[in-house]
């Protein structure tokens, strides 16, 4: 009966399944938004690119 009593108690497990929850959501809210972050990051670099352009020139 004590080690169900500290099975049922113990918590460990707890952290390793929310880590993989927000994994999943992370994930997920990649693939749904993946359009808009591809051009959000083309247009940052197009703009670091041209920066980097007139710096040198």
């Amino acid at each position: 009966m004590n080690f169900l009593r500290k099975l049922l108690i113990n918590e460990d497990g707890i952290t390793t399944v929310e880590l993989i929850l927000v994994l999943v959501v992370l994930i997920a809210i990649v693939l749904i938004f993946k359009e808009q972050l591809l051009s959000l990051v083309d247009n940052i670099f197009d703009t670091i690119t041209k920066g980097a352009g007139e710096i040198s020139a």
